[in-house]
């Protein structure tokens, strides 16, 4: 496989000479078109979004734990939303929307891949910048208004919108149905609009980088894993994101243009509504032909980063990298037929559910062969127990542990009873939620050298590792047994009803974990924004790896390298190969200067390089081999 490859020359590089920039603090670190500035830029706001979904989580966990308790210091921070100390109803879903908007969207979607995009793919590709730095910054604005917008929405009367995170109408199509459904969810639907135009124009200039601005050398089977998550998570992206535009387009039509594509025989306040004809199954289509797509979307950089880091610190080449990347490829396409499993309990026709049913199946597959892999590269390496290799080693764990509950939310028969309950919310909780936030954090902690010239500090990074898995093993695992009983998700409370009385005491445990695991965070908040200044001075390459990032001076400057670009001669995971006296060989050494560890095989059937090679041997009297 391979596409034309462009070459940076010497001859461009003057108009990237760094001290050709006079930038001033605006065009510096605000309205930067620099893609290491803009990923830095997406991770922060990344991080402070994570933050608040992260309180409104606690906050509604201490409802279902104690449903019954005043807290007195709730009513000074939320007001008329938690009068007498007890959150009412009403916000308390607003609480779980908002927590589920910003987590899905705004963290695990923009803070992930469009910070780690954006640092890494001119890095690892060699190119100076992305291919249209304006879009990028754009890009990062949308976002950021996005993000402003959806805050903004808890300062208006009615309160943010409380129609869950999917947004199904009719409480969310008409305007009087509860007091989220009024202003609140109008500025939720505006704030989507601009992060999916934030995510179209990143998808865009993602694919248009990869494909045309690579350095000399690079072909697409000397990419590293990580730049084929990200490159085809953004093609999934493009393709899905904007059937969710035309879903919020249609529900703006029903809230305020008395159209009826969703809404049909209503009655509200004991008023008939005129509306006709429409149905809230249609909408449910278009959400879910993204909402599925966006768990892979949220998966796959994550999968891209943990390969890096596992191969990286595991000083081996990475197990199967073809089949890694098929698995990608198959994930991408097979994610577009498998929306109709979250609505096995529409009255979907059985034929079809069966095959929902299947292409769901199917897709475990691949699934399952990254995991298999990242077992294969582990085994017998020479692991280094980095805190980013914990926390790659911790997103393996909730893969595999949140996607076989997967396996009995795909069986249709099982899904009826199981949907709607916190089987669920446990489920994609581990393999979605937690997976991928390990996936993050492990690419935060190993390439934080490379965003701020600074090392992190260990020690808080095994705390943080520690707390954060067993904690997030707390607050889910014990979801599946609540979800089997029949407790639904999304109740006020667990003791309108009998059967759910017996929960109260796990909820207890549950929310006691969760606020554990919150403040668990602080060590890695304070991690994070103290070593940017008093952290350890990193040295260029930290992990002895491969990638070409590790090329590029410290200082950071626009344009990456001082010089040429370097070009590439082989793949990037040469780790431990015998006959090298380092254990890393970087993708930028010529195969010239490595004659004592070169394999026959790494030459790609190059019949001049073959000879040499084998002539080099016989001089040598070294044995010819083909094993990698």
């Amino acid at each position: 496989m391979s596409t034309t490859v462009i070459s940076h020359g010497a001859a461009d590089h003057d108009s990237h000479d760094h001290h050709h920039h006079h930038e001033t603090f605006l065009t510096k670190y605000v309205f930067s078109q620099d893609h290491k500035m803009i990923a830095k830029q997406f991770l922060i706001t990344g991080i402070i979004m994570a933050v608040f979904a992260m309180i409104l989580s606690i906050l509604f966990r201490i409802q279902l734990a104690w449903p019954d308790a005043e807290f007195p210091i709730l009513e000074v921070f939320l007001g008329k939303w938690a009068e007498g100390g007890r959150i009412k109803a009403d916000f308390f879903l607003s609480l779980v929307t908002i927590h589920g908007t910003m987590m899905v969207f705004f963290v695990l979607t923009a803070g992930l891949s469009g910070t780690f995009s954006n640092l890494l793919i001119p890095y690892q590709i060699g190119a100076r910048d992305m291919a249209s730095p304006l879009m990028n910054m754009l890009s990062y604005w949308f976002f950021f208004v996005a993000c402003v917008i959806m805050i903004a929405s808890f300062f208006v009367e009615s309160g943010p919108a409380s129609a869950g995170w999917t947004i199904y109408p009719p409480l969310s199509a008409v305007p009087t149905a509860i007091s989220g459904s009024g202003l609140g969810m109008t500025l939720w639907l505006a704030s989507m609009v601009l992060f999916i135009a934030s995510q179209v124009l990143g998808g865009t200039n993602y694919v248009s980088t990869i494909l045309n601005m690579r350095t000399k050398g690079m072909d697409l089977w000397k990419m590293p894993l990580t730049i084929w998550a990200f490159f085809l998570t953004a093609i999934v992206g493009l393709l899905s994101f904007p059937v969710l535009v035309s879903a919020v387009v249609l529900l703006i039509f029903d809230r305020s243009a008395g159209t009826s594509f969703y809404l049909s025989d209503l009655v509200v306040g004991g008023q008939i509504l005129p509306n006709e004809g429409g149905s809230p199954i249609l909408f449910q289509h278009l959400f879910w032909f993204l909402g599925h797509p966006e768990v892979y979307i949220v998966v796959m950089p994550a999968l891209g980063l943990t390969s890096e880091v596992i191969s990286t610190n595991a000083r081996k080449p990475i197990f199967g990298y073809h089949a890694m990347v098929y698995s990608l490829v198959g994930i991408t396409v097979l994610s577009f037929i498998v929306w109709g499993h979250h609505m096995f309990v529409t009255g979907m026709s059985p034929f079809l559910g069966g095959v929902f049913m299947i292409t769901t199946l199917i897709i475990a597959v691949p699934s399952a062969v990254k995991a298999f892999n990242y077992i294969a590269t582990l085994w017998r390496g020479n692991i280094r127990f980095t805190p980013a290799m914990l926390f790659a080693i911790g997103m393996v764990s909730f893969f595999v542990s949140g996607g076989v509950t997967g396996i009995f939310l795909g069986n249709a028969a099982l899904d009826i009873n199981l949907h709607d309950t916190y089987f669920v919310v446990a489920h994609f909780h581990l393999v979605m939620g937690s997976a991928s936030i390990f996936g993050m954090l492990c690419g935060v902690y190993h390439w934080y050298p490379k965003m701020f010239g600074r090392m992190m500090d260990e020690r808080l990074g095994y705390l943080h590792f520690w707390v954060t898995f067993v904690g997030a093993y707390m607050v889910f695992f014990p979801m599946h047994f609540m979800g089997i009983d029949g407790v639904p998700r999304r109740y006020y409370s667990f003791t309108e009803f009998p059967f759910m009385e017996k929960w109260v005491s796990v909820n207890i445990l549950v929310t006691w974990a969760a606020i554990i695991a919150a403040l668990g965070q602080v060590a890695f908040l304070w991690n994070f924004f103290s070593s940017i200044w008093l952290g350890k001075r990193a040295p260029q390459n930290p992990w002895n790896s491969n990638t070409l990032e590790w090329t590029t001076p410290v200082e950071h400057f626009h344009g990456n390298w001082p010089g040429e670009i370097p070009a590439v001669y082989r793949w990037p995971y040469d780790y431990s190969k015998p006959g090298h006296d380092e254990d890393f060989i970087p993708q930028h050494i010529p195969y010239s200067q490595t004659m004592s560890s070169n394999q026959l095989h790494d030459f790609e059937g190059d019949e001049e390089a073959i000879r040499i090679q084998k002539a080099w041997n016989t001089e040598n009297n070294r044995e010819e081999t083909i094993i990698h």
